[in-house]
């Protein structure tokens, strides 16, 4: 079992993580199926290794590691996802991905740096969507002064940052801020990376659920600048 799941620079002891961390780094190795694994890895662009653990045996295992342990709190939150990130293997980093979902309301705008951490570390859509939907989001719903955050990530250099940003919104429904969206999407319109040009077109087509006519009109204004992909993805359900 690796030290780092106890401890680590700068993190204060922490009772709740270390139990968890003492739990899940025994419970999760013993179902390790290295088969499984090889494939996951590949999958993933070996972006980690993996345990290889399917996810319903995974949640099964994380509800064993998580009975007894109470409501967690800020500070848990954070130890217990850096901590995880310190390890290894992708599945800790599932855990903590879903630990934070669960827990996202204990959580005050002063998590944000944290979040900034998570997505920037070892990043890949599986972890980055994850948290830019069900940890952003609520975050921002919480303390609207966050939006201007979002308004920095979505020029940031990490293209992990600005997909954050793109995405907060996904589920915002008719709370989504239509004017930041489309605005968001023409600040990022020329960049040619996939991730970012596919996060365009999810948003829009997400928001499109809402209101098809805006993304429409947005979508038939900004055809000369959006990508193919973006204007693809967007219009997936809408034509």
């Amino acid at each position: 079992m690796s030290s780092s799941a106890h401890s680590g620079p700068g993190w204060p002891g922490n009772a709740l993580a270390d139990t968890v961390l003492n739990r899940l780094t025994t419970v999760y190795p013993e179902a390790a199926d290295p088969e499984r694994a090889a494939s996951a890895r590949a999958y993933m662009k070996g972006v980690a290794p993996f345990l290889g653990i399917a996810a319903p045996q995974r949640r099964r295992l994380s509800a064993k590691v998580l009975a007894g342990t109470g409501r967690p709190d800020e500070a848990d939150c954070t130890t217990v996802a850096l901590r995880c990130w310190a390890l290894p293997e992708r599945e800790y980093q599932y855990f903590a991905t879903d630990f934070l979902r669960r827990h996202v309301a204990r959580c005050s705008s002063g998590f944000l740096p944290v979040l900034r951490e998570l997505v920037t570390t070892v990043p890949w859509w599986d972890t980055v969507d994850l948290l830019a939907v069900h940890v952003a989001g609520p975050l921002v719903t919480a303390d609207q002064e966050l939006g201007t955050v979002m308004d920095r990530w979505i020029t940031d250099d990490s293209i992990w940052i600005a997909r954050t940003a793109l995405l907060h919104q996904l589920r915002y429904k008719e709370g989504t801020d239509a004017r930041r969206l489309f605005g968001y999407c023409l600040l990022r319109a020329d960049d040619p990376d996939f991730f970012i040009r596919k996060a365009i077109g999810w948003s829009l087509r997400e928001y499109a659920r809402t209101d098809p006519e805006a993304v429409r009109d947005f979508v038939d204004g900004a055809r000369d600048r959006l990508s193919p992909l973006s204007v693809r993805e967007a219009l997936r359900n809408i034509g």
